[in-house]
């Protein structure tokens, strides 16, 4: 099972391409939500810093598909 690190931006990137889109932002966390069957996620965006696999992997838990198909778009 590799270990799938990536920038908040990486992350948003690919969410876009699924079709989510930023519904607000508090502080520095977006909250993604799916335009047709209201999947959501919260991203956290901390300048200079990675999303750790553990985070990775539960925001593709959160809309629903595995690590490795967020980690291809």
């Amino acid at each position: 099972m590799p270990l799938f690190v990536f920038k908040a931006i990486e992350i948003e990137k690919k969410l876009k391409k699924l079709g989510f889109e930023c519904v607000r932002q508090k502080g520095s966390h977006k909250q993604f939500r799916h335009t047709i069957d209201n999947r959501a996620t919260t991203v956290p965006f901390h300048k200079g810093k990675d999303v750790s696999p553990i985070l990775f992997k539960k925001i593709a838990s959160d809309i629903k598909i595995s690590a490795e198909e967020l980690a291809n778009q």
